[in-house]
């Protein structure tokens, strides 16, 4: 191309005019813009060529300094609104099948100067609904074409305008005022929770990825955390753990639903039930307990014989195997309790109403009979769909006090026979373990309000344990007296420290804690293992129906051959159920255990430089002077880093020096006592 020829280049995805300076090389040319600045560009860049008049190949000779002049008359030209009218009469136009820039300028403004020729050129190359390119010429689109691409252009303005909106309102909430989230927005904040919670792995981070663009934060799962928090959208004691697990926190609707159905019509009662509504009947909870599911009654026989009855909730009353109730809860294994709250195995409408053993109400439940020698063995056992009436719903502390006080006659032969048989399992080899527990609870409308308080090894505990043991034996009897697959629960023994290393040790928290590390972890079988821990040959768990699905199971088991129906599952059924709850009853556990250490850290964050009583429990790892620490106030075992010589047992004054319970932290000092305590 000549020098002083007037062209139009892309330059980094610019187009703009230019004139050819001089060839650079054997295959470019260098232009130079209307700024004076010098490009080097292969040919293939050159967009157009601006040629004198449509009759000839002359180009237009120019010199970069009239550049803007030439564009400023070519604007004058620029209407996109006419290129629809000219698109009109082109697609009517059969004999018109292409147009160039020229008949175009020919066409709208009745002059083929290179000027105007260079604008009908623009408004054909930049145009993207009514023409399509051609090399030099341009095609006019169908009627059909120009109608969806003018909806997809609608489409995504109204999607531009919707992100629009969408980052306008996080920066609004984010200072502080009030705003309406759409179903759309709601489906990014959506991702943004999911990326907070899987990070890259999350399956739509591309959109968690473009609001921290926008917004100019960090691309990490934290940023996308303290985000969520400043929208108010997440709590800063957000559950983690919880969220990255698999475990529902709310019920499906069909299952609500179903729930609902069971108390407007509820299914008929297939079980022929024996009435002990004349017992009395005590449930023993917690205050906060809003799932009862056993009740303890004596009966006294006519030659003075007394009858043990550990009566347990029947909320299969309420739902058959495989129904919709039944693979919801098949599905969550178990109930989770955590310190905020509870997430039931069961819609809360049935598991604290109908299925729980209401003071004062006729209630459905599986009652396990039996009767003790003067040892505290079983010598005679039943199992019995019943109808009771709890007549009293007392607390640990009542029943301590009832106890004390001897009112309740009935109560007392409970506490005597709970008392034989723990007398009765020691002697069969049970392994006691006495270690504080700590329960941690939040208010979960007020985090602020945390507690952690110390379980008091109360003997009312002690009497519902042995109890609900006794049930379990009693179950297991019953299974194998009748050949009834059930999951058994068994405890392979322990190689405990022998008797010269225990007495060396300090007496209390050390000695237990040395015989619980060496404790084997329970597990679930279709056969009937020893249980070492509770020294029991064989044992079922069957008192908690409402929140353990294997014990459920169990209960499913037992009513079918009480009905001297065929059982709901064989061995291989019971077995391959086992398998599919056991991960989900595993993970339930590791986030109680998880949620209540994160609240133990932010409760000791919230206590700053207070001087706490600890015991060094043991090493963890000697070597590295890791060790265990007690907390003898909280109940808490916690790591610590010895940075000086200590033997276990040792007590020591110490201080948290750094705390993070989101990053799972917490490093303590020892300190010389005594030392005031800071608040």
């Amino acid at each position: 191309m000549d020098k002083g020829t007037l062209v139009e280049v892309k330059l980094h995805g610019d187009r703009r005019l230019a004139v050819v300076e001089r060839p650079e090389g054997k295959k470019h040319i260098q232009v130079i813009d209307e700024n004076g600045t010098a490009h080097v560009v292969h040919p293939r860049e050159v967009e157009y060529v601006v040629k004198v008049d449509p009759e000839s190949d002359s180009p237009v000779k120019y010199s970069s300094q009239k550049i803007p002049k030439f564009t400023a008359e070519a604007e004058q030209y620029i209407d996109p609104s006419a290129l629809e009218i000219a698109w009109e009469l082109l697609s009517e136009d059969p004999d018109q099948a292409t147009v160039s820039p020229a008949q175009l300028a020919n066409l709208l403004f009745s002059d083929t100067s290179a000027v105007a020729t260079y604008a009908a050129y623009k408004l054909l190359s930049e145009d993207k609904l009514y023409f399509k390119s051609k090399g030099q010429i341009y095609e006019p689109r169908s009627a059909s074409q120009v109608a969806e691409i003018k909806h997809q252009i609608e489409v995504a303005e109204q999607r531009a305008q919707e992100v629009e909106n969408f980052f306008q309102k996080l920066r609004d909430k984010i200072s502080g005022e009030a705003v309406e989230w759409t179903s759309s927005d709601r489906r990014k904040l959506e991702s943004l929770e999911r990326y907070a919670t899987h990070g890259n792995e999350s399956s739509d981070k591309s959109v968690a990825i473009d609001i921290f663009k926008t917004l100019k934060r960090d691309r990490t799962e934290t940023a996308a955390f303290n985000l969520l928090v400043d929208l108010g959208i997440w709590s800063v004691h957000e559950n983690m753990f919880l969220r990255r697990s698999q475990v529902p926190s709310v019920f499906p609707e069909a299952v609500t639903a179903r729930a609902q159905e069971c108390l407007d019509s509820p299914i008929i009662d297939p079980m022929a039930r024996i009435d002990l509504t004349h017992l009395h009947v005590y449930t023993i909870d917690d205050e906060s307990t809003t799932e009862i599911d056993d009740g303890l009654s004596v009966e006294t026989l006519a030659d003075g014989r007394h009858k043990l009855w550990i009566h347990i909730a029947d909320p299969t009353r309420w739902l058959e195997p495989g129904d919709l109730l039944d693979l919801e809860a098949r599905r969550r294994g178990t109930s989770l309790y955590l310190p905020t709250g509870m997430i039931p195995m069961f819609p809360p409408v049935l598991a604290t109403g109908p299925m729980s053993l209401v003071q004062k109400q006729v209630c459905h439940a599986l009652s396990f009979a039996v009767e003790l020698d003067e040892a505290g063995a079983i010598v005679d056992f039943d199992v019995h769909t019943s109808l009771i009436k709890p007549n009293y719903r007392l607390t640990y502390e009542d029943t301590e006090e009832m106890l004390h006080l001897g009112v309740e006659q009935d109560l007392d032969l409970l506490a005597k026979y709970a008392r034989l048989r723990n007398q009765w399992r020691r002697s069969q080899g049970a392994i006691n373990i006495n270690l504080p527990e700590t329960i941690v609870r939040v208010d979960p409308n007020d985090t602020d309000q945390l507690t952690l308080h110390l379980l008091e090894n109360s003997f009312s505990r002690q009497l519902v344990a042995e109890m609900m043991i006794l049930a379990g034996e009693v179950g297991a009897k019953f299974a194998q007296q009748n050949s009834i697959p059930v999951p058994y629960r068994f405890q392979e023994q322990p190689d405990l420290p022998s008797e010269e290393v225990i007495v060396q040790l300090p007496p209390g928290p050390v000695r237990e804690f040395a015989i619980c590390r060496r404790m084997t972890r329970g597990e679930l079988s279709i056969n009937p293992f020893r249980h070492a821990g509770l020294g029991l040959d064989a044992y079922v768990q069957v008192t908690s129906p409402i929140r353990r699905y294997s014990d459920l199971l169990t209960h499913f088991q037992f009513k079918a051959h009480l009905r001297g129906e065929p059982l709901p599952y064989q061995e291989q059924d019971l077995d391959t159920l086992l398998k599919m709850i056991d991960p989900a009853t595993y993970e339930a556990t590791q986030i109680e255990r998880q949620t209540v250490r994160y609240w133990s850290l932010e409760y000791l964050r919230r206590q700053g430089k207070k001087v706490w009583q600890a015991l060094l429990l043991d090493w963890l790892r000697e070597d590295e002077r890791l060790g265990l620490l007690l907390l003898e106030d909280l109940g808490l075992k916690l790591p610590i880093r010895m940075m000086r010589d200590a033997y276990v047992g040792e007590s020591l004054n110490v201080v948290v020096s750094n705390v993070d319970p989101r990053q799972d932290i917490i490093n303590f000092e020892v300190v010389q006592a005594p030392m005031l305590h800071a608040n």
